[in-house]
């Protein structure tokens, strides 16, 4: 399936967290067919980043020139429904979408023998599969993904790898967070370090706090 979008365009975004600037001026493109990963040291705000980006929280300032809906997120959570089959949970998730089929999640992420399992039965690392193929079932162009091979094995963090590869070749875009090497040929890696944001001097806090 080839996929029909705009490029992604973010142009001098500040993000906070806690009220406080932790990146500013941050500023790349991405366009189809291409992946972009973000380095940077434990804290620097790279999972702040990318939730402003999907539009999960607002940013300071700056410009995002993709909207929401055309964006795929995945974090932490892998966010299942335990009491629900693997089938269910992405069949749930295609009538969210609006999308036809999961055979191809089913395959791709190795969980056709699973797929009558109830998802709270899974173990840490099916479920993180199971999180993940929701991706394919959202038929969005950019993928966004903070440390998506947590609680991965080698065999299923290049499973997954091979699906950010197709979703490329397809026309895709995918925007990590990783400390991993996913052996993305594609990708283009930005280090946030630049961008972090100057602690506020002690003037601009509140007296009444000291």
């Amino acid at each position: 399936m080839t996929l029909n979008t705009t490029p992604l365009q973010v142009e001098n975004l500040a993000v906070a967290r806690g009220g406080l600037a932790v990146l500013e001026g941050v500023s790349f493109s991405l366009s189809r067919g291409a992946a972009l990963v973000l380095r940077g040291p434990n804290g620097c705000g790279k999972t702040t980043l990318l939730r402003t980006i999907a539009g999960l929280q607002p940013a300071l300032s700056g410009h995002i020139g993709l909207e929401p809906d055309a964006m795929a997120y995945a974090g932490h959570s892998d966010g299942v429904k335990p009491a629900l089959t693997v089938t269910e949970n992405l069949r749930f998730w295609a009538d969210i979408f609006g999308t036809s089929t999961i055979e191809t999640a089913l395959t791709q992420f190795n969980l056709v023998a699973l797929k009558d399992r109830p998802a709270g039965t899974l173990s840490a690392g099916q479920k993180r599969r199971l999180g993940l193929a929701r991706l394919l079932v959202t038929g969005r162009p950019m993928w966004i993904l903070d440390e998506p091979t947590v609680s991965l094995d080698a065999a299923s963090t290049a499973m997954f790898a091979e699906a950010v590869r197709a979703h490329l070749q397809g026309g895709g875009m995918a925007l990590v967070a990783t400390h991993i090497d996913l052996g993305l040929a594609e990708a283009q890696v930005l280090d946030l370090t630049p961008f972090r944001a100057k602690a506020p001097a002690l003037d601009d806090f509140d007296e009444a706090f000291l």
